[in-house]
């Protein structure tokens, strides 16, 4: 079934894009999309949808050629669409429908693999590899949601590209690490140009920054993000950029700490006493056993205190540390509000399988890459909005998931097909075009599996060395 299904644009996404055009009217009049754009976009999110790609051609054959792939194409990269309003407009719309005051925003990054050699894609560096060990190409993306009692709402991202001048002196310094070359003799690290490439820290900030300007009526009540983000700059700047909001990231075992008169690492101080077991809820449901040991301590490499929180499930045999700004809160609450990070990388995995750009993702330069991620998360707020999950959350019910929403907006436009061809005036002859347009609209692809019209060579004993066979007897 799912096989057949055409690009039809279904009611759903037609009154997104008519709310979202009264929100970009909001934010900047001139922004607004007009009736072509708006139905061309549509064609586009309800291909994704089908196609789980970013693929023109696959939209053209979709469409039973009522679209063209040079018209899509040329929608996506000339049109003058305001791209950066697109995401705030349906974030405004999300906050509104669902009536969101209050949140917290996580951080993550994720990396996509791309080819050895790509030379039109930007942002393209080597990644290490966590399966392997060893490194691939690839971009690196990071995101930034908003988790409320209600729905997670992906609000941002970017992208991340390392300063070469800085990467070439990694290299070096490891290649004269094993020279054995005297510390004093080594090349001094270069100065990093922050402009043009930014760390992942100061992207993260960003786009905290942007999303409290954007929408200073949503108080944020914590920032969450991963042990990368445990810099003292991170967490002061976020907590400030956030009024004051906890900030809860993580710390290294062998991070210095100090307590009174001494000093010792995270993992040597909190072995001297033997965890807590309690139950821990974890993101608000289920209850898990974990192990608990919290302290008030200041972290030499941030020059000040932190709530440093032991943590460790069941069946782990290593703590890890987690570290909050606000030394107010209880440490349960801390523990707690952490497990919600989990929460963006289940919207990232959704993403990557079924918002378009990580599959057939060949948009080229900047704003390829940038747009056909706009477009996959436009399609992630396109579900939270579905009758059905908008109707479950409100109604305090399980949503569904992405999967699920997508397996019925398919098939919503499978019988929207049907639909017509049944109620039309003719409906043999609706059947017969409606069958002649999927056959030529079926593509052709040759299969070099078969032998037929290729020479295979002579495939019998030559009689000239016929004496060979002879010698073997």
């Amino acid at each position: 079934m799912i096989n057949i299904v055409l690009i039809r644009p279904l009611p759903i996404i037609t009154l997104f894009l008519d709310t979202l055009n009264q929100s970009l009217q909001t934010i900047k009049p001139s922004a607004r999309l007009t009736k072509i754009q708006k139905a061309k976009l549509a064609m586009i999110l309800m291909g994704i949808f089908v196609t789980e790609t970013l693929n023109w051609a696959a939209f053209e054959r979709r469409s039973l050629k009522q679209e063209t792939s040079s018209c899509l194409s040329w929608i996506f990269r000339q049109a003058k669409i305001s791209w950066q309003y697109l995401l705030q407009a349906s974030i405004k719309n999300l906050l509104i429908h669902y009536e969101i005051t209050t949140g917290v925003l996580v951080v993550d990054d994720t990396d996509k693999k791309r080819t050895k050699r790509t030379s039109v894609i930007p942002g393209i560096h080597k990644i290490k590899d966590k399966a392997t060990g060893g490194y691939f190409n690839g971009q690196q993306l990071i995101f930034t949601a908003l988790v409320t009692d209600i729905v997670t709402i992906p609000v941002g991202f970017q992208f991340y590209t390392p300063d070469p001048a800085l990467t070439a002196w990694y290299k070096e310094r490891k290649e004269q690490k094993l020279a054995k070359i005297p510390a004093k003799q080594r090349s001094p690290r270069p100065q990093t140009d922050h402009t043009r490439y930014p760390t992942k820290q100061m992207l993260a900030l960003k786009m905290l920054s942007e999303f409290t300007q954007a929408f200073p009526e949503v108080k944020i009540k914590s920032v969450l993000a991963d042990a990368l983000y445990g810099t003292v700059e991170f967490m002061d700047n976020a907590s400030a950029l956030t009024s004051g909001a906890q900030v809860v990231s993580q710390l290294r075992c062998n991070q210095r700490v100090a307590s009174k008169n001494s000093t010792a690492s995270l993992k040597a101080y909190f072995a001297r006493q033997a965890g807590v077991k309690t139950q821990l809820s974890i993101r608000g449901g289920e209850a898990q056993t974990v192990t608990l040991l919290a302290a008030r301590l200041r972290v030499k490499a941030h020059g000040k205190r932190r709530f440093v929180v032991a943590l460790k499930y069941e069946g782990e045999e290593d703590y890890r540390y987690l570290a909050a700004s606000d030394l107010s809160w209880r440490y349960q609450d801390i523990a707690r509000i952490y497990t919600l990070r989990w929460l963006i990388e289940v919207f990232i995995q959704d993403w990557k399988a079924h918002g378009g750009w990580n599959k057939l993702a060949k948009q080229q330069g900047n704003k390829g890459s940038e747009r056909g991620v706009i477009l996959g998360l436009l399609c992630d707020h396109i579900l939270l909005l579905h009758p059905e999950q908008s109707a479950r959350l409100k109604n305090k019910q399980p949503g569904l998931s992405v999967g699920c929403l997508i397996e019925h907006i398919k098939s919503d436009a499978l019988i929207d097909t049907i639909h017509e061809v049944v109620i039309s005036d003719s409906p043999q002859t609706a059947f017969e075009t409606l069958k002649q347009a999927l056959q030529d609209c079926l593509p052709v692809r040759e299969s070099k599996k078969h032998m037929v019209g290729r020479d295979l060579g002579r495939l019998e004993p030559a009689p000239s060395l016929k004496y060979r066979a002879l010698e073997a007897a």
